[in-house]
C-alpha cells in the first residue's frame, strides 16, 4: 500500500524529537507537493532549506543542487541509517547514505550475511517509546479485511481475483497464529521488510546500513528473520534460493552471539530454526495478502496480483513442513 501523507506540527515534532537524539533536529513550517515536476518543485525546496537551516539562509542559489531520488530512506536512531537532520510541514530532511544496495543474490555471501545477522541483533535491541506489543497478527488481519472486500474495473483481474478463497485463507491465519504462539518468540523491535532494497553497504567504510522503516514496529523475533530469509528469493519470488539449513545456522551464529559465534549452542540453533522458518510462513501470508491491496491501490506497473498467487503458494507448499517441524519440536520440549 502507499504510504499515507503525514500532517504534523514540525515544530512540535522537532522539540520532542530533541529529547530522543543527539543531534539537533531542524523544524520549517513549509510544505511541499511531492507530485510537483522537478523545475516548479525546487524553488520550493530552495526555501524550505534556508528557512529550516538558518545558516544557508544568505547562500546563493548555485550553491543548491537539487534532484528526484526514488526509494524510502526513513531514520532510526542508533546509527541503522541516514541521519534525522530536519522535519518541515509534510516530510523529513535526512542525511545522504554514501552506499549501495545490496541484491538478493548479496545477502547469501557468507561475510555479508554474518554482518546483517550482528547488525540485526543491534537493530533488535533498541528501545523505541510507545506499544510494545507486537503487530504482526494485527497487520495481518488488517490486511485480510481490505483485501478480501475488493472491486477491479477490469474484468480480467476481477474474474482472477474472485479465485481466491478468502475463506480458506482465513483458517490459515487462524491455524498459523495458533501455532507460531506456542513457540513464545520473543517480541523486539523488528524491521518488518528486511529486503535486499533495504540493505546498504559501503565497502570502502565496512558499513552496513538498514533503510526504509515504512513497516518497522515491536514483532516477533522469528517473523523478522524468517521474512528476511524468505527475501532472499527477491520479487522474482524463486524460493529455490532460500536458505538451506547450514546458511541458516551461519546467521544464526552470528545474530545469537556476535563476539562468539563458535559458540553457539546446537539447542540455541535448532530452536531458532524452528522459530524462523515457521514464522516465514506468515511473510508469505502477509505479503500475499499485501499484494492483492497493491494490485487495487499501487500506480507502479507490476503484476502485484500475480506476486499474491507466488507467496500464496509458497506458503501451502512449505506448510506441511514446517508445521511438522515446529509440532515436532513442541512435543520433545513438553517430554523433557
Amino acid at each position: 500500500m502507499g504510504a499515507e501523507v503525514k500532517i504534523w506540527n514540525p515544530v512540535e515534532v522537532a522539540e520532542q524529537a530533541s529529547h530522543d537524539y543527539v543531534s539537533k533536529i531542524h523544524p520549517s513550517q513549509l510544505a511541499i507537493d511531492p507530485s510537483l515536476e522537478l523545475p516548479h518543485m525546487t524553488p520550493l525546496v530552495l526555501n524550505m532549506c534556508k528557512d529550516m537551516f538558518k545558516a544557508w539562509a544568505d547562500l546563493d542559489d548555485s550553491c543548491f543542487d537539487i534532484e528526484k531520488i526514488s526509494g524510502g530512506i526513513t531514520n532510526l536512531s542508533a546509527g541503522f541509517g541516514a541521519k534525522w537532520l530536519g522535519i518541515f510541514g509534510n516530510g523529513m530532511v535526512q542525511s545522504f547514505i554514501n552506499a549501495q544496495t545490496l541484491s538478493p543474490s548479496d545477502m547469501r555471501e557468507p561475510k555479508l550475511a554474518a554482518k546483517i545477522a550482528k547488525q540485526l541483533k543491534r537493530f533488535h535491541n533498541v528501545e523505541i517509546p510507545g506499544s510494545k506489543e507486537p503487530q504482526l497478527w494485527n497487520d495481518v488481519w488488517k490486511f485480510f479485511e481490505k483485501a478480501s472486500v475488493l472491486k477491479f474495473d477490469d474484468s480480467e483481474i476481477q474474474k482472477t481475483y474472485e479465485t481466491i478463497s478468502f475463506k480458506e485463507i482465513h483458517d490459515e491465519i487462524v491455524e498459523l497464529k495458533g501455532l507460531c504462539d506456542l513457540l513464545k518468540s520473543p517480541v523486539i523491535f523488528a524491521h518488518n521488510d528486511l529486503l535486499s532494497g533495504n540493505i546498504m553497504i559501503n565497502h570502502e567504510e565496512d558499513k552496513l546500513y538498514f533503510i526504509d522503516y515504512e513497516y518497522a514496529s515491536y514483532n516477533y523475533r522469528g517473523y523478522d528473520i524468517g521474512n528476511h530469509f524468505a527475501e532472499y528469493a527477491g520479487f522474482d519470488c524463486d524460493f529455490d534460493l532460500y536458505p538451506n539449513i547450514n546458511e541458516q545456522y551461519h546467521f544464526f551464529r552470528h545474530y545469537l552471539q556476535p563476539e562468539r559465534p563458535h559458540e553457539v549452542s546446537e539447542k540455541d540453533l535448532e530452536a531458532l530454526y524452528v522459530e524462523a522458518n515457521t514464522f516465514s510462513l506468515a511473510s508469505h501470508v502477509f505479503w500475499a495478502l499485501w499484494g492483492v491491496i497493491q494490485a487495487k491501490m499501487s500506480p507502479i506497473e507490476f503484476d502485484y496480483l500475480g506476486y499474491f498467487f507466488l507467496r500464496y503458494k509458497e506458503y501451502k507448499r512449505q506448510k506441511e513442513k514446517y508445521f511438522l517441524l515446529a509440532r515436532t519440536y513442541l512435543t520433545g520440549c513438553k517430554n523433557k
